[in-house]
């Protein structure tokens, strides 16, 4: 953005270099358009010599900011979007498995402002997600799920957990194996750990 929205005012630059160009001092020059000596001697040097009756506003903005990233840093983060293709907190979680320190934030701003990300489009429905259920004590919904890891060799690892609707109390383990004699044994310990009783339904 440019430091001034005078539209007079690249024509007056232009007239006060005119002047000087004449034969006026700067200083009188300065003080007859109410501007520093500085600000006259910079007009001058940017002044051209084409005949032309205006020094353009420029703008204010830095050519460079002191916080930017280094551009290596940018191209790590593009390249790896590239790779995974998938979105900013992967390709955050990624980079830090790999030793590079960048914020997550960073991560999300260099991919949009060179075009990585998709942006949501105003026709797509959004989700709508169920009324939470309606429960009234402890041990009346609990949920029960297991999630699952994969290290860099290919190897999986499980979680068992589970959750009180209610209370928000939970439990969970770890697991080398997922099957029903796990699934079994885990609830069985839920039910130990638990401070209530669990209802169960026909339903």
């Amino acid at each position: 953005m440019a430091y001034t929205t005078n539209p007079k005012l690249p024509e007056v630059r232009m007239k006060a270099v005119l002047l000087v160009r004449k034969g006026w001092s700067v200083r009188k020059v300065a003080r007859y358009f109410g501007f520093s000596h500085g600000a006259i001697l910079n007009w001058i040097k940017k002044a051209p010599q084409d005949g032309r009756r205006t020094i353009p506003t420029t703008s204010a903005r830095p050519k460079k900011s002191p916080r930017a990233i280094p551009r290596d840093l940018v191209a790590r983060i593009i390249v790896t979007r590239q790779k995974t293709k998938r979105c900013s907190e992967v390709v955050y979680e990624t980079l830090k498995t790999e030793g590079v320190n960048v914020s997550l934030s960073t991560v999300k701003r260099t991919l949009a402002r060179y075009g990585c990300l998709k942006k949501r489009s105003p026709w797509k429905k959004r989700r709508t997600y169920p009324l939470r259920p309606d429960v009234h004590k402890q041990g009346d919904l609990v949920q029960v799920d297991t999630i699952h890891f994969v290290d860099k060799s290919g190897r999986r690892s499980y979680v068992y957990t589970a959750l009180d609707v209610y209370s928000r109390y939970g439990y969970a383990t770890a697991s080398a194996k997922s099957n029903c004699h796990r699934s079994v044994q885990f609830l069985r310990k839920v039910q130990k750990y638990f401070p209530f009783v669990i209802r169960y339904s026909n339903r």
